[in-house]
């Protein structure tokens, strides 16, 4: 979504590099750029007014001029701006004291409040809590059965009494849910309002009822990122009639500009607390202004990129694997390859794994063009191989290579390459693992490797005997190593003594 604003942003700070004094006049060009990029991509103009003003006082300032990189200090400034106009520092849940925690969902309707419902659940599942989801969206034709049907794929509870379609009251649902949570000891209670098209009064007193009648511990307002400048007088219009605590983004894996949803934080005063990027049910996290701010400038998103990890990665896995890599290359088979190719399927979407990545941006439309069936090509491959040959692929031969090719459905030439790349894959991450560090870099000291370790190959000739240096610090050095090699303890710091030369600098005590 805000891929637009990212190329024009990059386009933007490109032209800065390499100039070791910037002027007034290249503040207020990239000032001008980046005010053009913002209003491109859809972000209100009082958002952006305040934005430029913000960014244009920080530039002109010290912050800048004394700065050994400038570009690099404008870059920051723009970072660190964009981070407050997303809402600061992450906003959390507020739980209640005495369970059950309930979070009404609010918005127009196709903003996708009854698929997050299903999202939030399943989420709040995985953090530990009990969920119950309630349908007291009873005008939209199916709506009790759609929540019905997202809750079973998200394996939680849903509380729906009544049919929908017309019939039942919905404050009188929302308000037996919470008996009906206490009673089955659900902690967390996750309310389904109605929309509409368009705010009118209805909507507005039907949700002010259900909100006196169960007092949430959280609105949550819910916005389509597509919807543009029009999510903003919606989002007005909500917290003056109803009122809500944060907003939740719905639809950010569209391609529309999708700058009306940077101007809600600010505009509202309310945080964005949740965003959804996809119609899997996985795909909806807490929204962390400070990632978002940094994928947008092509920084990628490290930190996220590592949760999902830690989420779908088993430690004890990783810890078998790594000990097999660090006895050597041929303790990894096929096998293992195939069951961290599974995992990091798991994790997603490799092309959205990707873009978290840093300096990814360049390569978006490689990274769009990715065809993910190569991944599971590459699965069926190996499993139409049979076990000796997972655990030795050196056997495979011609009319072994023919069979799996048959069994695969793929040519022999794609049986052959992927072997291939197996090799040189093992033998990297085999590498990697004791330390060695990636080809043609040098190992890390002490864990092995080259560089690391113990060299194999030629010994090294003798010299013809201890040399001292000439220079007082190096020597003073040599003399220490040479102290800890002979008797393998560590000098103490408390007998080390600067040189003569050193100490004559010094003023007397």
């Amino acid at each position: 979504m805000f891929d637009t604003l990212s190329d024009r942003l990059a386009a933007t700070f490109k032209n800065l590099r390499g100039k070791g004094r910037l002027s007034e006049a290249d503040i207020d060009a990239t000032t001008r750029e980046i005010r053009i990029a913002l209003l491109e991509a859809d972000v209100a103009l009082p958002v952006v007014r305040a934005f430029i003003k913000q960014v244009k006082e920080r530039a002109l300032g010290a912050e800048v001029s004394r700065a050994l990189n400038p570009s690099q200090q404008i870059v920051k400034i723009v970072n660190e701006e964009l981070v407050a106009i997303l809402g600061g520092e992450t906003r959390r849940l507020r739980f209640a004291k005495n369970p059950p925690t309930v979070i009404m969902l609010a918005g127009l309707q196709g903003a996708g409040k009854t698929t997050l419902a299903g999202k939030l659940g399943r989420w709040l599942k995985a953090q530990g809590h009990t969920p119950l989801l309630v349908a007291c969206d009873l005008q939209r034709p199916n709506a009790v059965n759609q929540l019905s049907v997202v809750a079973e794929r998200a394996g939680v509870a849903v509380f729906a009494p009544e049919p929908g379609n017309g019939v039942g009251d919905p404050v009188k649902v929302a308000e037996d849910s919470l008996v009906h949570a206490r009673d089955k000891q659900y902690d967390v209670v996750v309310v389904d309002t109605a929309g509409r098209l368009g705010i009118d009064e209805e909507l507005m007193r039907q949700a002010a009822d259900i909100r006196d009648a169960v007092e949430p511990d959280e609105v949550l307002f819910v916005v389509d990122a597509m919807i543009g400048q029009d999510a903003v007088t919606t989002a007005e219009a909500f917290r003056d009639g109803v009122g809500f605590d944060g907003v939740v983004l719905s639809k950010l894996d569209g391609d529309a500009r999708g700058g009306a949803a940077l101007s809600i934080a600010q505009v509202t005063g309310r945080q964005i607390m949740f965003a959804s990027n996809g119609e899997k049910l996985d795909d909806f996290d807490a929204f962390h202004p400070d990632r978002m701010a940094s994928r947008i400038l092509g920084m990628g998103d490290v930190l996220t990129l590592i949760e999902q990890a830690e989420r779908t990665f088993s430690q004890q896995e990783a810890e078998k694997l790594a000990g097999k890599l660090a006895k050597g290359p041929k303790e990894f088979t096929l096998d293992d390859f195939l069951s961290q190719m599974e995992q990091v399927r798991k994790m997603g979407s490799i092309s959205k794994l990707l873009g978290m990545m840093p300096g990814m941006g360049q390569m978006r439309e490689q990274i769009n063009n990715l065809d993910e069936r190569e991944v599971d090509r590459t699965a069926a491959i190996i499993k139409s191989m049979t076990p000796g040959e997972r655990a030795d692929p050196k056997i495979i031969n011609g009319s072994r290579r023919a069979r799996i090719a048959r069994g695969s459905g793929v040519d022999v030439s794609a049986v052959k390459g992927l072997v291939e790349r197996f090799f040189e894959a093992r033998k990297m991450m085999s590498r990697m693992a004791q330390g060695g560090g990636m080809p043609g870099m040098p190992g890390v000291p002490g864990l092995g490797g080259p560089g690391g370790g113990k060299r194999k190959g030629k010994p090294q000739k003798k010299g013809k005997g201890a040399r001292r240096s000439g220079n007082p610090m190096k020597r003073q050095a040599d003399e220490r190593a040479a102290a800890q090699r002979g008797d393998g303890t560590a000098v103490d710091p408390a007998d080390f003594e600067l040189p003569k030369e050193f100490r004559d600098m010094l003023p007397p005590k």
